[in-house]
């Protein structure tokens, strides 16, 4: 089912046993999140806090925190099903006949049926500020003990691009500097961050309006690493099944989630900047305080009983895990799409996404893993990949453990291991220099005789099939259950 938002998947997720409702008094400041980090590693329920000090709103978190929980979230019992979604709408091959081709254009004719929709009233407008109004009466989380000041950890930022018209919508925390100013952490390679280029280019302040809650697909969609221009929300209508369901702000030009719980409306001056940070953030560690845009609120708008959505991102695996792990079960179809010789992917929770990378593929020519290493480092969002390890088709890359094992016995590192250069995340610290730094590829594919192996590649050890299938009949009576 499509969720309408946030509230009706509140309530999907407590019929069905993973959400607990907390009426203890808690404090935003580093207690809620000493909590939610023993219930995102014990795989745990997402947590509606009814009483947090210093707010009368309730503040929602872990709501994606578990597999089960993503995959309800987009409309699906596993992610596989998403994917499978996706892949369906790209051809296998190039169509042909002119049954194809009208194939084709009715797949496309749908997807732009799910366009987001206006409307002209709308929930998350319910409450309009536009004169007394102050960031504290949100429950904003400091979340650990070095953060620079208390941040706002799940917002959809919302921009338009200059040129073109196009809105984004990105993920990227907000420092709250006072009652009115945030920080706005664009990173450099992030579409927000060259929206904000372009308006500094013209010397004009760039008008951003935030919302905080919305439906879990539109949440969702703000992380996706989609190409540059694609609009989000009709992304987020995919997901869904149905368009997304918009309104236009009070103050500022731009259009906003309609069921969203909390609007912050505003601008970022092309030429102000302030120092942001430091903040414990998903790699496990505090990133570094940097100079950044101020986001200045102009008007708040909400619902008149808003729910505040929160996340806490640290040392893995946390909520933020499992919306990656999304990402890489989504995508992997268009990833296929270009390079069809992988069969998997796994990013590892350890890796933090952005660090490794463990890549099955059918292996068809020499040097063939180091075609796809080469290939992933000049994909999108893969560029910032540091460690690329490639296995044969028959490796469980889903099983770290067995990757391991091939790694550890198939590779030569002088034969089978390349360093190259290339962009780094802006949060990666290992570099001496920041945003850039060398990566390794490892193939750790079986060698070939053209690869210049010239020894005899010793076999797997593997039990005969007839055996183990009689140990399967057998097992109850061996006593050993």
């Amino acid at each position: 089912m499509a969720f309408k938002d946030l509230r009706e998947f509140i309530e999907f997720l407590e019929v069905r046993g993973e959400l607990r409702r907390v009426s203890t008094l808690v404090d935003p400041v580093l207690e809620i999140t000493e909590i939610i980090d023993r219930v995102s590693k014990s795989q745990g329920p997402a947590v509606l806090f009814e009483n947090v000090k210093g707010s009368q709103m309730p503040l929602l978190i872990n709501t994606f925190g578990s597999f089960k929980r993503m995959s309800w979230a987009l409309d699906a019992e596993n992610l596989d099903q998403v994917a499978e979604r996706l892949q369906s709408l790209f051809p296998s091959e190039p169509p042909s006949t002119f049954r194809q081709k009208i194939s084709t254009l009715l797949k496309l004719k749908e997807v732009t049926r799910l366009r987001p929709k206006l409307i002209k009233k709308a929930p998350c407008q319910e409450v309009v500020l536009n004169r007394d109004f102050s960031l504290e009466i949100f429950p904003i989380l400091k979340c650990w003990p070095k953060d620079a000041s208390r941040f706002i950890t799940l917002p959809l930022v919302i921009t338009k691009d200059p040129p073109t018209g196009r809105q984004n919508i990105g993920m990227y925390r907000m420092q709250v500097f006072d009652e009115r100013t945030c920080g706005m952490h664009w990173h450099m390679h992030h579409d927000g961050a060259q929206i904000y280029r372009e308006s500094v280019k013209r010397g004009e302040s760039l008008e951003v309006a935030v919302a905080l809650g919305g439906d879990p697909a539109t949440i969702y969609s703000a992380t996706a690493p989609l190409p540059r221009g694609f609009d989000e929300l009709l992304f987020a209508g995919f997901l869904r099944g149905e368009p997304v369901e918009v309104i236009a702000c009070k103050t500022v030009d731009l259009k906003v989630p309609a069921h969203a719980e909390i609007i912050l409306e505003g601008y970022v001056d092309p030429f102000e900047r302030r120092l942001e940070g430091p903040f414990g953030d998903h790699t496990g560690y505090y990133s570094l305080p940097d100079e950044y845009p101020v986001f200045h609120i102009k008007c708040i708008t909400h619902r008149s009983d808003p729910i505040y959505p929160a996340t806490v991102v640290g040392r893995p695996p946390m909520e933020d895990c499992y919306m990656a792990k999304a990402t890489e079960r989504i995508f992997l179809s268009l990833i296929k799409a270009q390079l069809p010789e992988i069969v998997d992917i796994n990013l590892p929770m350890e890796g933090v996404f952005h660090n490794c990378a463990l890549i099955s593929i059918k292996k068809s020519y020499p040097l063939h893993a180091f075609k796809v290493i080469n290939a992933l480092w000049g994909l999108g969002q893969m560029m910032f990949t540091k460690m690329i390890v490639v296995v044969d088709e028959d490796v469980d890359v889903q099983n770290p453990s067995e990757v391991a094992w091939k790694v550890f016995n198939n590779v030569d590192p002088e034969r089978d291991i390349i360093f190259t250069k290339g962009p780094l995340d802006v949060l990666d610290h290992a570099s001496n220099t920041a945003n850039y730094g060398s990566k390794m590829g490892i193939d750790a594919t079986k060698k070939w005789r053209e690869e210049g192996y010239t020894r005899e590649w010793p076999d797997d050890i593997r039990m005969d099939g007839e055996i183990r299938r009689l140990v399967d009949e057998k097992w109850h009576e061996y006593g050993l259950e």
